[in-house]
């Protein structure tokens, strides 16, 4: 048996043969379609968020963030409702736009929140008014985000199965310690949704670490909405009940 490690093992005529596929993590290889009911599950929850705020809590038109989670929930279940297994060339620009629409909606909604703690007229808000308000805008934000970084890291989740790209947007722990991992760990949707959560929560990376620019990109305007949210919202509610 030879000594040398899988990925130099010789072959009969004494040439290194590259590593065979079952060798590698699962990450690295073509591997079995994620399941869609994860994500469709987080944005399900988001609707039921954005239809149960009282209606002064929810952005207007009050339609227009259950409508866009809606879409992006049907992108998902439509054209693949078991598994995620493939995209077509509208699918996958179609669901970036969406996303792209949410964070912009979420952004905005985070700007109403600012004006309204702002506004003298709001004085007399309850803070546990406030502290819903804020909650059901940082719980978006993170819903958000994990859509992001789920759609984005090495071509999305169809791109992942494939193993079209090597290169990873997000390095996580599993892939710096594969002797700790199972064989045919790959990230899947809650994996990103972790990664999203933390972030929000210490506003910076923690056992994840962004290995693109688009990925650090994605990372600061995450945890500036959630910043922007937490600081303000807080503070404002810890002066109405000191007060």
């Amino acid at each position: 048996m030879s000594d040398l490690p899988p990925a130099l093992d010789t072959g009969s005529n004494g040439a290194p043969e590259p590593a065979k596929p079952a060798l590698l993590p699962g990450w690295l290889r073509r591997t079995e379609a994620e399941q869609r009911w994860p994500a469709a599950l987080v944005i399900a929850i988001a609707i039921v968020i954005h239809l149960v705020l009282p209606a002064d809590l929810a952005p207007r038109p009050r339609w227009l963030l259950p409508s866009l989670e809606g879409a992006m929930l049907l992108t998902i279940v439509v054209v693949n409702p078991l598994r995620i297994n493939r995209e077509t060339r509208v699918l996958r620009p179609l669901a970036l736009a969406l996303v792209t629409l949410l964070t912009l909606v979420t952004a905005w909604s985070v700007w109403l929140l600012v004006q309204a703690l702002f506004d003298k007229t709001q004085d007399e808000l309850p803070p546990a008014h406030l502290l819903l308000w804020g909650a059901a805008i940082w719980l978006t934000n993170v819903i958000v985000f994990a859509l992001w970084f789920w759609e984005t890291d090495r071509g999305g989740p169809a791109a992942r199965a494939d193993a079209d790209t090597p290169h990873p947007d997000f390095l996580f722990t599993q892939m710096q310690v594969p002797e700790l991992a199972h064989h045919d760990w790959e990230p899947a949707f809650f994996d990103y949704f972790y990664l999203a959560f933390t972030n929000a929560t210490a506003f910076s990376p923690t056992d994840t670490l962004p290995m693109t620019m688009r990925a650090k990109m994605l990372m600061v305007a995450e945890s500036v909405m959630s910043l922007v949210t937490v600081l303000l919202v807080v503070a404002r509610a810890v002066n109405v009940i000191g007060g």
